[in-house]
């Protein structure tokens, strides 16, 4: 089977692929039956993304033209043969559909999710799932990312993640250096977590540092992580001379003295909070995650977006 592209042309890629696969099983050139390349090899041979080839592939199925066998084998269609699925409403009946399918072909249930799944973490991550094994730093993590970065994001500890590992299904995994190891052993080689990259808390310790009069300081968050570290950080800078007071906020519970602090350093969520009741103390936002962590993920998804689309351009 010859076949040839140009990647200046105007036509897509896939095009191109389609229209001389149906001449070819038009011409003769390819008989009934015929098994056509794999959607890698294919594409290793026309040094194009495999993603082009796959989509030239499932164009010539809607067309008649090929039909699925066994396994991810595609062969010319035989006269009269027809491998389109009929009209689906919605997505419970293409599983539906898909489901009765592989069962008319001898696979089972078993093997059907296997292989979906298997297909699933192969293609590149649509959105972001940030572990902890802490429910306010999800909280906080997930806000973070949202507010910073143009993507989905999900949020999960990593033990519900060890007992489902299908939730990184599609997914671009961010994950604290604390819980890295444990992460690791549970998603694919090729698909290893994003190490979170935490902000320095220098800024907070200089400011305290530069207080020249006993004061206040308050940590407020709703993370009793971010509480434990803060408390460590800080407690060598306040030492004697200046007194720490700690909050824990939760949904229900915003305590009435919030605000009162000289000092306030506060997470995301508390931020708001907190400055809402300020009382001409400082109010001081400590962001979680690092300006060259966001730089890293966003560069990731970026090439992950690109990389889907390889070949598609003109």
């Amino acid at each position: 089977m010859d076949i040839r592209i140009s990647k200046e042309s105007e036509v897509p890629i896939h095009e191109q692929v389609v229209a001389q696969i149906a001449l070819s099983i038009g011409a003769g050139e390819l008989k009934p039956g015929q098994a056509l390349p794999s959607v890698r090899e294919l594409a290793r041979r026309l040094k194009i993304h495999h993603n082009t080839v796959s989509r030239a592939y499932q164009d010539l199925v809607l067309q008649k033209l090929m039909t699925r066998r066994r396994g991810s084998l595609l062969v010319v269609s035989q006269p009269g043969e027809s491998e389109c699925l009929p009209d689906v409403k919605d997505l419970d009946d293409l599983i539906n559909e898909t489901m009765q399918a592989a069962s008319r072909r001898g696979y089972t249930l078993q093997q059907l999710r296997q292989r979906v799944r298997e297909r699933m973490l192969a293609e590149p991550p649509d959105h972001i799932l940030v572990l902890s094994a802490d429910s306010g730093m999800r909280v906080l993590f997930e806000m973070e990312l949202k507010e910073t970065l143009p993507y989905a994001v999900e949020s999960c500890s990593p033990d519900q993640l060890a007992a489902n590992p299908g939730l990184a299904v599609g997914a671009l995994v961010l994950s604290p250096p604390a819980s890295m190891r444990e992460v690791v052993s549970i998603l694919p080689k090729d698909r290893s977590p994003i190490p979170i990259v935490y902000t320095p808390a220098d800024q907070h310790v200089e400011l305290v540092r530069d207080l020249q009069r006993p004061s206040l300081i308050a940590l407020v968050s709703i993370s009793e992580y971010f509480l434990r570290t803060a408390r460590g950080v800080m407690a060598p800078v306040a030492g004697q001379l200046h007194s720490m007071r700690e909050y824990f906020l939760t949904a229900e519970d915003h305590p009435d003295n919030i605000g009162a602090a000289d000092i306030s350093i506060c997470d995301s969520v508390a931020y708001r909070v907190v400055l809402s009741r300020a009382k001409g103390g400082k109010v001081v936002l400590h962001r979680m995650i690092a300006r060259e962590c966001f730089d890293r993920v966003s560069a990731i998804m970026t090439d992950s977006a690109s990389d889907d689309s390889l070949g598609e351009q003109p």
